[in-house]
Formats: C-alpha cells, structure tokens, sequence
C-alpha cells in the first residue's frame, strides 16, 4: 500500500507558478500531478506509455491530434501512447496523471 496526497501537491505546483511532481511510481503505474498555470506554455511531447488525465481543478482544451476535447474538473481524458498532445486555452489547470508503463523489450 501507497497513500499520498494530491490536494497538497497540486497546492505546491500552483505555489511555484506549475509543473509535474510523481506521487506513485511502482512497475506497472505512474501517478503524478500536473499543474498548469497562465501565461506558461504546455512543452510536453508524446509518451511511450498510454495515459489518462483526470481534470481536478479549472478548465481548457486538450489537443490531441489535431483534435480539441474541452475539459473541466472531473472529465477525464485517454491518450494514446505516441499522441501528440497538449492543453491549451487555461489560465489554471491541475489534473492527475495515471501513466499505464509498458514493460519495453530488453536490447
């Protein structure tokens, strides 16, 4: 078993203006907070795992492939591993991040 809080860290991110604090990590799973703040860009690049975003707090827009999804709290959204993706249109946006790790083949 794992507790963390996520109240507290989002608290912290937006304190420090945004950014992405990991609050579980274990072989199969990643949990982080992400916390987006105006006038600051999202600069995220496409993962190699799938992942889920949950909307804690605010709103704005993802940009998945071209594709805008509005989002507010409690929505969540899937994106697919190798998307190309991020928010836009926020002034401030926490969400929980759940990255879903892929056991990559050995070299």
């Amino acid at each position: 078993m794992h507790q963390f809080g996520i109240a507290s860290v989002a608290e912290k991110l937006r304190a420090a203006g945004g950014g992405y604090e990991v609050v579980h990590d274990s072989v199969g799973l990643e949990l982080g907070v992400y916390v987006l703040v105006a006038p600051e860009p999202d600069r995220q690049q496409p993962h190699e795992d799938d992942e889920v975003y949950v909307v804690l707090e605010g709103t704005g827009v993802l940009e998945v492939e071209g594709k805008d999804v509005p989002v507010k709290e409690g929505d969540a959204v899937f994106v697919e591993a190798g998307a190309e993706h991020r928010f836009t249109a926020y002034e401030h946006l926490s969400v929980l991040v759940l990255f879903e790790r892929t056991p990559r083949a050995a070299a």
